[in-house]
Parts: C-alpha cells; sequence; structure tokens
C-alpha cells in the first residue's frame, strides 16, 4: 500500500508539511521510500520560473556527464542548490551521491524558440541523460523542465525529509506532491518511485493498475519519445493524461471518461454522447483497473483527483479558500489544515472527478454521469 500527500496554495508551504502529513498514515504506507516533486517554487528558486530546473542525483562520473552533455548542447548554468545533507546513525537512509536541482538558461539557438520546441528539447535533453546514467547507474534524472523540482530517494518519507534537512531549510512551493512508498511489484528502484512527470504533466498513485499492459502498449505504439521507462505500471496514468490533454486535445474532465468510460446506457445521458462513444472505442486499450486513487496536476497548475470507478482507494480532500490538500486519508488533511469545516470535506467516488484551479480558492467537482 501506498500513501499519497498533496498540498496546493496560494502561497508558499514548505515540503515538510506534506511529509509530516505522510508520516500521519504511516499505517498505510510501509515507509521503503519517498518521492515529492513541487511546482510553483520559492524562496531561492522564486525569481528563477523561466529556467528550467535538472533534478536528480549523480556520482561524479555521472556529474561529468552532465556537464560534458550540457555544455556540448549549449545550456549554461544559471543556479544551483544541493540540499545540506544530515546523515544520522541507525536512519534507512543511504546517501548514494550527489542530489541537485540546477537551473539552466537555455541554448542560444533555442532562446526565441516556440514553447512547443523548448519542450522536446527539454524531453530529450532528460531522456538522453537518463540513457547515459542507465548505463553504469552513474545518474538518476527525474525531471528537467521550469519551475518544477523533484527528489526521490530510499527510506522512511520522514527519515528522508530531515536527511534531506527540509525540517531545518524547507523547500517552498505553491503546490507539492509526495508519495510514501516505491514500488508495489518489483524490485524498489527509483525510476519506480511516484510522482511521474512528463512536459509538465504529473501524477502519483495508490493501488494497482492491473491493465497496465495494454494502456503500455497503446502509447508505445504512438511513438512519440517520452512514453517510455514503465518501471512502474502506475507511470501510464501520467502519460495518458498527457496523451489526452496535450496531444488529443480534450478538456481535463475527458481524462475521466479515457481511463474509466461509462457503460454505453450512461453515455446515452450525456449531451455529446456520439463523441464519446467514439472514445471510448477507439481508446478502449487506455481504460485502467484497478483500485487507483490518482492525483496529479497540470502544466497551467491545476490540481486533481479521481479514482478508478470500479474498485476505489482511500482519498480526500479538505482545507480552506487560500489551502487545500489532497490526501489518502482524514488524518493528513488534519495534519495540514487542523482547522477546517470537516464539513465541506470532499471524498471522490466513482463518477468524480475533482479539480482546484491555481491560487486554491475553491474544490470542483465535475461528475461523469452529468457531465
Amino acid at each position: 500500500m501506498c500513501r499519497l500527500s498533496a498540498i496546493t496554495a496560494s502561497e508558499y508551504t514548505s515540503v515538510m508539511e506534506a511529509i509530516m502529513a505522510l508520516d500521519t498514515m504511516k499505517e498505510g504506507h510501509d515507509g521503503s521510500g519517498l518521492g515529492v516533486t513541487l511546482k510553483d517554487l520559492g524562496g531561492e528558486f522564486e525569481s528563477l520560473k523561466e529556467y528550467p530546473i535538472l533534478s536528480g542525483i549523480c556520482n561524479p562520473v555521472g556529474r561529468k556527464k552532465i556537464d560534458d552533455y550540457m555544455e556540448a548542447k549549449g545550456f549554461k548554468v544559471k543556479f544551483m542548490w544541493e540540499p545540506r545533507i544530515t546523515e544520522v546513525p541507525g536512519s534507512s537512509v543511504t546517501k548514494r551521491g550527489q542530489y541537485l536541482a540546477t537551473a539552466y538558461q537555455y541554448p542560444d539557438a533555442f532562446m526565441d524558440k516556440s514553447d512547443a520546441e523548448k519542450a522536446t528539447l527539454l524531453m530529450q535533453t532528460r531522456l538522453d541523460l537518463r540513457r547515459q546514467g542507465e548505463e553504469d547507474g552513474s545518474l538518476y534524472v527525474f525531471t528537467f523542465w521550469p519551475d518544477v523540482l523533484t527528489l526521490k530517494e530510499v527510506g522512511d518519507p520522514l527519515e528522508v525529509g530531515e536527511f534531506f534537512g527540509f525540517d531545518k531549510e524547507p523547500l517552498l512551493a505553491r503546490t507539492t506532491l509526495a508519495q510514501g512508498r516505491q514500488n508495489t511489484n518489483y524490485a524498489i528502484y527509483l525510476y519506480a518511485c511516484h510522482p511521474f512527470f512528463l512536459q509538465g504533466y504529473c501524477t502519483m498513485t495508490n493501488g494497482e493498475n492491473t491493465a497496465f499492459v495494454p494502456n503500455r502498449d497503446y502509447l508505445l505504439s504512438r511513438k512519440f519519445e517520452g512514453y517510455n521507462g514503465y518501471n512502474s505500471d502506475s507511470e501510464v496514468f501520467c502519460h495518458i493524461m498527457h496523451f489526452m490533454h496535450k496531444q488529443l486535445g480534450y478538456p481535463i474532465q475527458y481524462y475521466k471518461d479515457v481511463i474509466t468510460p461509462l457503460k454505453d446506457s450512461e453515455i446515452a445521458q450525456r449531451p455529446e454522447k456520439d463523441a464519446l462513444l467514439l472514445m471510448k472505442r477507439s481508446l478502449r486499450q487506455l481504460c485502467i483497473d484497478g483500485p487507483n486513487c490518482v492525483i496529479g496536476f497540470m502544466p497551467d497548475g491545476t490540481v486533481f483527483m479521481t479514482q478508478d470507478s470500479k474498485k476505489l482507494r482511500p482519498g480526500i480532500i479538505g482545507g480552506v479558500p487560500g489551502k487545500y490538500a489532497l490526501m489518502s486519508e482524514e488524518c493528513g488533511v488534519d495534519q495540514v489544515i487542523p482547522n477546517r469545516n470537516k464539513d465541506n470535506d470532499i471524498i471522490p467516488m466513482r463518477y468524480d472527478f475533482v479539480t482546484i484551479a491555481p491560487g486554491a480558492q475553491e474544490v470542483q467537482v465535475w461528475n461523469q454521469l452529468a457531465g
């Protein structure tokens, strides 16, 4: 079992808040790891929002690979950040190298390129570096994107947070996704650790996707370079959102119709029934099977939660205007926002797709039956 902890707010919050929420849900995860992805960064990164940030781990060999590759491509270092590591005897966390988040200036040749061209460059750079690192284990690259930072490590989530020094000098962001536990079905591996990210889309999942193989095979058949990896059966959730929203141009709510299509009799009640029937038949291989609870964010900063329609995993949303928590359990919301009206908490059910727009002023629940 995994546990999910996400916070979206109008002001910057500490990543440690999300980690402490995971600690309150400790009975629901096995303490084998932590992954965090932050968007809309504050602190030292607040003035660097237009610069892509390379997040990862490397040893000296991997560091040289990064420097050589980035120099050859024309990237220039704008700012370098590293967590202040605190190693504690008896901790479940073992330091594996240099943890880095480096902001770069785009190559001169890309300064005036379109956003789409820059997005392709950043994706290809991340994948090239990942391939170089996988050859000898010298380098992990998790994200390379403006105003986004990712850290992952094996160990108890609270101990990982303290290892990174977040209890003393926390990272700040308006949106934070954190997941406790590395992976369910395979050996612990950092690339199998949630959250997963692709060109501004990010998801994390509590559950098991038994439809992983057809999901993966369909995505691979699209011949898009970013649809790869798949060290976890949950990575497809991020890529399906990317394919549905960015490639096909569907509204965000249609993610629910793609991954958990309605029965034909239910579709007949929707105004756009003809389009939905065609979508259901043409994208059938992207239908998931659970149980799954999915939390994520979009390129514009919208945060969402949805459930597999057949078998639900725990999921709850609560808060106040300006700050909301999306958690696996109520105690996680209590940890982050104790002084809220609990009567307003939302527990998404089988037909619900819940979104919170940037600024975190209100929660919107879209019902799949009504459209």
